[in-house]
């Protein structure tokens, strides 16, 4: 079965907060500790490790190890020379996470940079050239999908979509193309956008899917994928963190348990036509695990939409 043809798509779980919880040995970082994607250039087997436990846990679609790996961020850490060879690497660990595994995906995770044009932080120009080289390094790679994540603003969001659909029409490809946007617990994007300008603004593009990842968790979504439910024509993901983050003695704690999180994600399934699910902060194997036994055999409701 293709990938878009998957009538329910479970996407992983966490990536940086789950890494925090290896032993990984600071020699692996090269002194760019933060940066999780060097890991692939030196500790991939700690990356293949994550992919496996949520292969394991019942997801079926691993996200690359690349949110981050742009010359944009990769040029904090002075590794901006290093966007083709980190993101050739992140593919050939996913794949090899997924190897004999049947129907199993690789989604090129393509993040919003550390920059945003609506800020005055970059020129569009710049953070275009940069999207097309990574997502040219990707698809190169061999990617199934590429996912445009964690978009704080919607020029930032459009400009990193029409560079990346450039990039697939002058190879002649035709690969699917998911969007996902951050809405902060306040109602919108980091840059004031709320849902309904998101839904105005992205409609044009020829998108797999639009949703929501990141910044909070289901609950604090529920009113945003419900307007999706009923203005979006296109598919809907929706991968949120483990709850809303708190600082309990220093460190950040995440609380939905695996059950409660699973429930939750069940409603947006059932009740508002999600169709592609999945985790990011916080959320280990076990909630993907949970989240997969809660959607086993379960059909994604049907929804009316208005024009």
């Amino acid at each position: 079965m293709a990938f878009s043809d998957h009538p329910i798509l479970i996407f992983d779980g966490a990536c940086g907060t789950n890494l925090q919880e290896m032993s990984i040995p600071d020699s692996a970082w090269g002194g760019c500790e933060g940066c999780n994607e060097i890991l692939n250039l030196h500790a991939p087997e700690f990356i293949i490790q994550l992919h496996k436990s949520m292969l394991d846990a019942g997801a079926m679609v691993v996200e690359t190890d690349t949110f981050g790996a742009s010359s944009v961020v990769l040029a904090e850490y002075d590794m901006q020379d290093k966007v083709k060879e980190i993101n050739r690497l992140a593919v050939e660990n996913a794949r090899t996470a997924i190897a004999g595994r049947p129907d199993k995906y690789i989604a090129g995770s393509v993040g919003p940079g550390t920059k945003l044009p609506s800020l005055n932080h970059i020129s569009v120009a710049e953070l275009a050239r940069s999207t097309r080289e990574q997502v040219e390094a990707l698809l190169e790679a061999g990617v199934d999908c590429l996912i445009i994540e964690t978009c704080q603003d919607l020029l930032q969001t459009k400009t990193a979509l029409i560079s990346a659909f450039e990039v697939l029409e002058s190879g002649k490809l035709d690969l699917p193309v998911l969007a996902s946007v951050t809405i902060e617990q306040q109602g919108t994007m980091l840059v004031g956008s709320d849902i309904g300008a998101v839904v105005a603004t992205l409609e044009p593009f020829n998108l797999l899917s639009l949703g929501l990842n990141c910044a909070t968790g289901p609950q604090d979504m529920a009113s945003h994928v419900r307007y999706l439910s009923h203005h979006w024509p296109k598919r809907i993901s929706v991968i949120p963190n483990q709850g809303l983050p708190t600082i309990i003695n220093g460190e950040t704690v995440y609380p939905l348990s695996p059950a409660d999180f699973a429930t939750q994600m069940h409603h947006f399934v059932s009740d508002f036509g999600v169709s592609i699910v999945g985790g990011c902060c916080g959320t280990s194997p076990a909630h993907i695990e949970a989240l997969s036994e809660r959607l086993a055999n379960v059909i994604s409701a049907e929804r009316e939409v208005s024009q």
